[in-house]
Protein backbone atom coordinates (compact mmCIF):
# COMPACT_ATOMS: atom_id res chain seq x y z
CA UNK A 1 0.00 0.00 0.00
CA UNK A 2 3.15 2.31 0.52
CA UNK A 3 4.51 1.52 -2.66
CA UNK A 4 1.54 2.69 -4.46
CA UNK A 5 0.72 5.71 -2.63
CA UNK A 6 4.98 6.36 -2.90
CA UNK A 7 4.32 5.63 -6.74
CA UNK A 8 0.51 7.72 -6.90
CA UNK A 9 2.97 11.04 -5.12
CA UNK A 10 5.78 11.19 -7.68
CA UNK A 11 3.54 10.41 -10.88
CA UNK A 12 1.39 13.28 -9.15
CA UNK A 13 4.75 15.43 -9.14
CA UNK A 14 6.08 14.86 -12.08
CA UNK A 15 2.60 15.88 -13.99
CA UNK A 16 2.78 18.96 -12.15
CA UNK A 17 5.93 19.85 -12.96
CA UNK A 18 5.45 19.03 -16.68
CA UNK A 19 2.13 21.36 -16.64
CA UNK A 20 4.62 24.00 -15.13
CA UNK A 21 7.21 23.85 -17.88
CA UNK A 22 5.00 22.84 -21.04
CA UNK A 23 3.97 25.89 -23.41
CA UNK A 24 0.23 26.64 -23.90
CA UNK A 25 -1.08 29.02 -26.86
CA UNK A 26 -0.95 32.73 -25.94
CA UNK A 27 -3.42 34.57 -27.88
CA UNK A 28 -2.40 38.42 -28.09
CA UNK A 29 -3.02 41.28 -30.01
CA UNK A 30 -0.45 44.16 -31.35
CA UNK A 31 -1.87 47.63 -30.74
CA UNK A 32 -1.18 51.12 -31.90
CA UNK A 33 -3.13 54.28 -30.98
CA UNK A 34 -2.27 55.94 -34.28
CA UNK A 35 -2.78 52.91 -36.59
CA UNK A 36 -3.83 49.70 -37.03
CA UNK A 37 -1.01 47.05 -37.36
CA UNK A 38 -2.03 44.32 -40.25
CA UNK A 39 1.33 42.53 -40.48
CA UNK A 40 4.56 41.87 -38.93
CA UNK A 41 6.38 38.78 -36.28
CA UNK A 42 6.33 37.54 -32.85
CA UNK A 43 9.33 35.43 -31.82
CA UNK A 44 9.41 33.38 -28.71
CA UNK A 45 13.11 33.32 -28.75
CA UNK A 46 13.29 30.69 -25.70
CA UNK A 47 11.17 28.11 -27.64
CA UNK A 48 13.22 29.27 -31.41
CA UNK A 49 9.47 29.68 -32.72
CA UNK A 50 7.79 32.28 -34.82
CA UNK A 51 4.42 33.35 -35.98
CA UNK A 52 3.01 36.58 -38.13
CA UNK A 53 1.37 38.51 -36.67
CA UNK A 54 -2.41 39.31 -38.74
CA UNK A 55 -5.22 41.16 -39.57
CA UNK A 56 -6.36 43.50 -36.61
CA UNK A 57 -2.54 42.60 -34.81
CA UNK A 58 -3.84 39.14 -33.44
CA UNK A 59 -1.33 36.70 -33.19
CA UNK A 60 -1.55 33.08 -31.66
CA UNK A 61 2.04 31.57 -30.22
CA UNK A 62 2.85 28.86 -27.67
CA UNK A 63 4.64 30.24 -24.28
CA UNK A 64 4.81 30.00 -20.61
CA UNK A 65 6.12 32.42 -18.40
CA UNK A 66 9.83 33.92 -18.50
CA UNK A 67 9.48 33.25 -22.21
CA UNK A 68 10.85 36.14 -24.32
CA UNK A 69 8.89 37.54 -26.79
CA UNK A 70 9.82 39.77 -29.70
CA UNK A 71 7.51 41.88 -31.48
CA UNK A 72 8.99 43.14 -35.14
CA UNK A 73 7.06 44.95 -38.02
CA UNK A 74 8.30 47.33 -40.86
CA UNK A 75 6.29 50.31 -39.51
CA UNK A 76 6.24 49.76 -35.91
CA UNK A 77 9.36 49.65 -33.41
CA UNK A 78 10.68 46.53 -32.18
CA UNK A 79 9.97 45.39 -28.58
CA UNK A 80 11.19 42.73 -26.22
CA UNK A 81 8.87 41.37 -23.20
CA UNK A 82 9.64 39.03 -21.03
CA UNK A 83 6.22 37.00 -19.94
CA UNK A 84 5.03 36.98 -16.12
CA UNK A 85 2.43 34.05 -14.94
CA UNK A 86 -0.32 36.71 -15.24
CA UNK A 87 0.51 37.70 -19.23
CA UNK A 88 -0.08 33.80 -19.91
CA UNK A 89 -3.13 34.12 -17.79
CA UNK A 90 -4.76 36.85 -19.87
CA UNK A 91 -7.74 35.46 -22.07
CA UNK A 92 -6.33 38.45 -25.20
CA UNK A 93 -2.65 39.42 -24.20
CA UNK A 94 -2.20 42.87 -25.49
CA UNK A 95 0.51 44.40 -26.54
CA UNK A 96 1.26 48.29 -28.10
CA UNK A 97 3.96 48.96 -29.73
CA UNK A 98 5.55 52.34 -31.15
CA UNK A 99 5.68 54.23 -34.87
CA UNK A 100 9.35 53.09 -36.12
CA UNK A 101 12.00 55.51 -35.39
CA UNK A 102 9.75 57.55 -32.71
CA UNK A 103 12.03 55.65 -29.85
CA UNK A 104 15.25 56.40 -31.38
CA UNK A 105 14.20 59.89 -32.92
CA UNK A 106 13.52 60.77 -28.99
CA UNK A 107 16.64 59.35 -27.75
CA UNK A 108 19.23 60.44 -29.96
CA UNK A 109 17.88 63.54 -31.06
CA UNK A 110 17.59 65.55 -28.55
CA UNK A 111 17.76 69.26 -27.07
CA UNK A 112 20.46 68.48 -24.91
CA UNK A 113 22.72 66.21 -27.76
CA UNK A 114 24.42 69.20 -29.29
CA UNK A 115 27.51 69.42 -31.16
CA UNK A 116 30.73 71.23 -29.67
CA UNK A 117 32.50 73.80 -31.18
CA UNK A 118 36.29 73.30 -32.17
CA UNK A 119 36.88 75.94 -29.29
CA UNK A 120 35.96 73.23 -27.15
CA UNK A 121 38.64 70.39 -27.32
CA UNK A 122 40.55 68.06 -29.64
CA UNK A 123 37.92 65.22 -29.25
CA UNK A 124 35.72 67.18 -32.02
CA UNK A 125 38.73 67.56 -34.52
CA UNK A 126 38.96 63.58 -34.08
CA UNK A 127 35.26 63.14 -34.56
CA UNK A 128 35.07 65.04 -38.07
CA UNK A 129 35.42 63.11 -41.46
CA UNK A 130 37.44 63.74 -44.33
CA UNK A 131 37.74 62.54 -47.96
CA UNK A 132 41.01 61.28 -49.43
CA UNK A 133 43.28 63.67 -51.76
CA UNK A 134 45.96 62.26 -53.07
CA UNK A 135 48.49 62.34 -49.69
CA UNK A 136 45.75 60.31 -48.18
CA UNK A 137 46.47 56.66 -47.60
CA UNK A 138 44.70 55.39 -51.04
CA UNK A 139 41.78 52.88 -50.57
CA UNK A 140 42.05 49.46 -51.79
CA UNK A 141 39.83 48.34 -54.04
CA UNK A 142 40.29 45.10 -55.03
CA UNK A 143 39.76 43.22 -51.59
CA UNK A 144 36.43 41.91 -50.71
CA UNK A 145 34.47 44.16 -49.14
CA UNK A 146 33.17 43.44 -45.60
CA UNK A 147 29.78 45.08 -46.28
CA UNK A 148 30.23 47.64 -44.02
CA UNK A 149 29.28 51.31 -44.77
CA UNK A 150 32.54 53.77 -44.75
CA UNK A 151 32.15 56.31 -41.70
CA UNK A 152 29.80 54.24 -40.01
CA UNK A 153 28.59 55.67 -36.67
CA UNK A 154 30.84 55.95 -33.85
CA UNK A 155 28.48 53.30 -31.97
CA UNK A 156 30.62 53.64 -28.44
CA UNK A 157 30.27 57.32 -28.36
CA UNK A 158 26.68 57.62 -29.18
CA UNK A 159 25.51 54.83 -26.85
CA UNK A 160 27.40 56.63 -23.72
CA UNK A 161 25.76 59.63 -24.93
CA UNK A 162 22.06 58.16 -24.83
CA UNK A 163 22.75 56.28 -21.48
CA UNK A 164 23.33 60.01 -20.15
CA UNK A 165 20.24 61.36 -21.57
CA UNK A 166 17.98 58.39 -20.24
CA UNK A 167 19.76 57.54 -16.70
CA UNK A 168 16.85 60.30 -15.35
CA UNK A 169 14.20 58.49 -17.31
CA UNK A 170 12.30 55.51 -14.62
CA UNK A 171 10.28 54.09 -17.61
CA UNK A 172 13.14 52.94 -20.27
CA UNK A 173 15.28 49.95 -19.34
CA UNK A 174 19.28 49.78 -19.85
CA UNK A 175 18.41 46.55 -21.57
CA UNK A 176 16.21 48.34 -23.71
CA UNK A 177 18.44 51.30 -24.52
CA UNK A 178 21.30 48.46 -25.70
CA UNK A 179 18.49 46.16 -27.77
CA UNK A 180 17.62 49.63 -29.80
CA UNK A 181 21.38 50.85 -30.03
CA UNK A 182 22.45 47.52 -31.31
CA UNK A 183 19.72 47.23 -34.23
CA UNK A 184 20.62 50.89 -35.25
CA UNK A 185 24.52 50.26 -34.88
CA UNK A 186 24.17 46.88 -37.09
CA UNK A 187 21.63 48.68 -39.82
CA UNK A 188 23.94 51.34 -40.13
CA UNK A 189 26.98 50.11 -40.39
CA UNK A 190 25.65 46.97 -42.84
CA UNK A 191 24.49 47.37 -46.49
CA UNK A 192 21.32 46.19 -46.79
CA UNK A 193 22.51 43.66 -49.55
CA UNK A 194 24.78 42.05 -46.38
CA UNK A 195 21.41 40.89 -44.72
CA UNK A 196 19.05 39.96 -47.83
CA UNK A 197 21.64 38.57 -50.18
CA UNK A 198 24.83 37.60 -48.01
CA UNK A 199 22.88 36.28 -44.79
CA UNK A 200 19.06 35.32 -47.15
CA UNK A 201 16.34 37.58 -44.78
CA UNK A 202 13.77 38.65 -46.34
CA UNK A 203 13.32 42.42 -45.84
CA UNK A 204 10.94 42.12 -42.87
CA UNK A 205 13.07 39.45 -41.49
CA UNK A 206 15.89 42.48 -40.82
CA UNK A 207 14.94 44.01 -37.30
CA UNK A 208 13.44 40.55 -35.97
CA UNK A 209 16.55 38.51 -36.94
CA UNK A 210 18.40 41.92 -35.15
CA UNK A 211 16.42 41.78 -31.83
CA UNK A 212 17.01 38.25 -31.90
CA UNK A 213 20.68 38.51 -32.06
CA UNK A 214 20.54 41.39 -28.97
CA UNK A 215 18.85 39.31 -26.70
CA UNK A 216 22.28 37.17 -26.91
CA UNK A 217 25.04 38.51 -24.41
CA UNK A 218 27.73 38.33 -26.64
CA UNK A 219 26.14 41.04 -29.21
CA UNK A 220 27.30 43.64 -26.99
CA UNK A 221 31.13 42.62 -27.25
CA UNK A 222 31.25 43.32 -30.95
CA UNK A 223 29.83 46.84 -30.75
CA UNK A 224 33.25 48.56 -31.70
CA UNK A 225 34.90 49.66 -34.64
CA UNK A 226 37.69 46.98 -34.12
CA UNK A 227 35.14 44.64 -33.59
CA UNK A 228 33.80 44.78 -37.40
CA UNK A 229 35.03 41.06 -38.61
CA UNK A 230 33.68 39.79 -35.12
CA UNK A 231 30.83 40.99 -35.61
CA UNK A 232 30.01 39.40 -38.90
CA UNK A 233 31.28 36.04 -38.02
CA UNK A 234 28.32 36.36 -35.16
CA UNK A 235 25.91 37.64 -37.22
CA UNK A 236 26.68 34.97 -39.50
CA UNK A 237 26.50 32.20 -37.21
CA UNK A 238 23.12 33.46 -35.17
CA UNK A 239 21.61 33.29 -39.11
CA UNK A 240 22.20 29.69 -38.65
CA UNK A 241 20.14 29.35 -35.66
CA UNK A 242 17.56 31.92 -36.97
CA UNK A 243 17.02 29.88 -40.25
CA UNK A 244 16.07 26.64 -37.39
CA UNK A 245 13.73 28.47 -36.23
CA UNK A 246 10.31 27.17 -36.40
CA UNK A 247 7.55 29.18 -38.11
CA UNK A 248 3.93 28.31 -36.79
CA UNK A 249 1.62 29.49 -39.88
CA UNK A 250 -1.76 30.85 -38.78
Amino acid sequence: MKNKLGIFVVCLFCQIALGQNSRISLHGQVVNSSLSIESGYVMNINANSRTFIGSGGLFDILAKPKDTLVFTGMAFQSKKIVLTEKDCAEILFVVPLELVNNQLKEVVVHKELKVKSLGVGSQAIVDMQFEDDKQSTAKNTAMYSDQTIKYGTDFVRIFKDVKKLLRKKDDVKEEEISDIAFVAYAKDNFQPDFFTKTLGLKEDEIDLFLMYCSNDPESKRHVDPDQKFELIDFLINKNKEFKKSNVVEK
